[in-house]
């Protein structure tokens, strides 16, 4: 009978963890949209995710501390290690790991559930401070260039040839930056879901046709050959939206083509679906890049992306306004043959 008691309260013990667990997460997700509210902020949805999981923890830690003691005096020592593990989890240590070898029943789900949580925090903690660190590298090369020619600028003994030269830098990399907040910016709004999306019936081929017409002066700069065969075709999407699309893929087109190459875009309806297709005769990329060319900040070649002011999230923008719209995005691409971008979306 003791065995059966005992049990019992086990059993009740590990119930009331797990539903404690659930209700603290679900008070911080509404205490911090509350919070939002009140401070007229919508953060990026990784940024809530984080803000709301630390609450929960913190809140987690907070009960834990009053009733651990009380649990471990009760002597349920199948609870020991699930309620040591949270306290780790809640200082900060996502490497905490729960062995379930001789887990059973709701014990077995509860230390399933512990180590996902701390598995999926480390890797957003991870993202948060990849993140951190290449906005601060990109912010701070443009500076420290702005910085070293302003002060070059102080020499009154410097030509005017000199000094027209090194203003056209500081305006260069002002630009930069600038383009490298706007970046940022669309990608947050994007993320949060702040972005108003209006698809509506329009024209594509038109949209098109009248971006590269646009990009004339950068692809007759270079020499570059286009060859452009567009279907007539309706889609109905956001058209403010893809307009970025393409306007990026085009420029990243005529970026990385050398003089006297060519471009070939082509737009084609399949059915219910449209498929865009913009080719360039570059240097290619490697196997290995293709996998991480939509990551944020991801640079296939760090040198020659750095010398064409790239900021490394136009392809992340890309991939987002695609997603939104229920396509799909690929890339095809050997090193030394050129390199095919390929947009799927559907019409409607």
């Amino acid at each position: 009978m003791r065995g059966k008691h005992s049990q019992f309260f086990r059993i009740f013990w590990m119930l009331f963890v797990f539903v404690l667990v659930t209700v603290l997460f679900a008070v911080a997700f509404y205490l911090t949209s509350y919070l939002y509210q009140i401070a007229h902020w919508n953060p990026p949805a990784v940024l809530a995710q984080i803000i709301n999981s630390f609450l929960g923890l913190i809140l987690i830690g907070l009960i834990l501390r009053v009733f651990g003691g009380f649990f471990r005096a009760q002597q349920f020592g199948a609870f020991t290690p699930v309620i040591d593990a949270l306290e780790r989890i809640a200082k900060g240590d996502f490497s905490t790991r729960l062995n379930d070898e001789h887990a059973d029943g709701i014990l077995s789900n509860l230390v399933t559930s512990v180590n996902k949580m701390a598995l999926e925090l480390g890797q957003m903690e991870n993202m948060r401070q990849e993140f951190i660190s290449n906005v601060s590298h990109e912010i701070q090369s443009p500076l420290t260039s702005i910085r070293g020619f302003a002060q070059a600028l102080q020499d009154e003994q410097i030509s005017i040839e000199e000094r027209r030269h090194y203003l056209g830098i500081i305006e260069t990399e002002s630009t930069r930056l600038s383009r490298l907040a706007d970046d940022l910016l669309k990608l947050a709004s994007l993320e949060s879901d702040q972005v108003k999306f209006a698809p509506k019936p329009y024209r594509l081929d038109k949209q098109i046709r009248s971006l590269i017409l646009t990009c004339e002066p950068q692809w007759r700069d270079k020499a570059i050959e286009m060859d452009v065969a567009l279907d007539e075709v309706l889609i109905r999407a956001d058209e403010d939206l893809l307009n970025q699309v393409w306007l990026n893929l085009i420029h990243n087109g005529i970026k990385f083509t050398p003089q006297g190459g060519s471009i070939k875009v082509m737009l084609q309806a399949h059915g219910d679906r449209v498929r865009f297709k913009i080719s360039d005769s570059g240097i290619g990329i490697s196997a290995e890049d293709r996998v991480h060319i939509f990551e944020r900040f991801y640079k296939a070649d760090k040198s020659r992306t750095r010398s064409k002011e790239g900021s490394g999230l136009g392809l992340s923008i890309v991939k987002k306004i695609v997603d939104m719209h229920h396509g799909e995005i690929d890339v095809e691409s050997k090193i030394g043959e050129g390199t095919t971008f390929i947009v799927s979306l559907p019409m409607e």
